[in-house]
């Protein structure tokens, strides 16, 4: 299957436009005041028609309740709602009962141990986002522009499809999609010039990266 490039903590209509027009498969809108990267629901009324019927539309929250939850719903219209914090399976199911959506939840990766969460998740979610496991001071679970041990995910056999985030960049995708096999790869941090405010050349590099490392998986395959 074609890799998914996903593009999160996008803020402004030019830089929306530029992951959509580069071709970019999900575009990813953080509802996490803590981040730098974080919009308002009047923001995201605007940015989800502007994405509307050209990528999937990924609302990120951390441990938000219902009431917050309902109303990036009824503003942005997300195609699936990511889970970033520390919710449980039973959270997970209770979600997807009230709202209906797909859901991905992201783990939090170091070492292997890291991964006993796993089976639980996925007996309810819909896809995983493997990222890297923040430090122990940090404020926000992700977004933090650090790679994890991607052999960590090398021989994993996971029925869900999956993504990898975490440090991703122009430069290292290839190789995190070689050894993680993931069908996905999702970016914040790699594509900004500072934190929270994305560049538009390091969002077209990125993708390029993506598209090629396919490619080449590809011409592999035939040889």
């Amino acid at each position: 299957m074609p890799l998914l490039v996903k593009i999160c903590g996008l803020s402004t209509r030019e830089t929306l436009d530029v992951a959509l027009e580069s071709g970019a498969d999900m575009v990813g809108f953080v509802f996490f005041p803590p981040s730098p990267r974080p919009i308002s629901l009047e923001t995201a009324r605007e940015l989800g028609k502007q994405a509307k019927g050209r990528a999937v539309k990924v609302a990120l929250t951390v441990d938000a309740d219902d009431a917050t939850i309902e109303n990036i719903i009824e503003t942005l219209r997300p195609d699936i709602l990511q889970l970033h914090g520390k919710e449980t399976t039973a959270r997970l199911r209770d979600l997807k009962q009230k709202f209906g959506l797909p859901l991905m939840k992201a783990l939090p990766v170091e070492t292997a141990a890291d991964l006993a969460p796993l089976p639980g998740y996925a007996g309810v979610a819909d896809s995983i986002l493997f990222d890297a496991r923040a430090p122990k001071d940090a404020t926000r679970p992700g977004g933090l522009g650090a790679p994890f041990d991607w052999h960590v995910l090398e021989n994993l056999d996971l029925a869900l499809p999956y993504m990898v985030s975490g440090g991703l960049n122009a430069e290292n995708v290839a190789e995190a999609v070689r050894v993680t096999r993931a069908g996905g790869v999702d970016v914040s941090s790699g594509v900004e010039r500072t934190p929270g405010v994305k560049d538009p050349e390091l969002i077209r590099a990125f993708i390029r990266a993506a598209r090629a490392t396919q490619s080449t998986t590809q011409e592999l395959m035939v040889r």
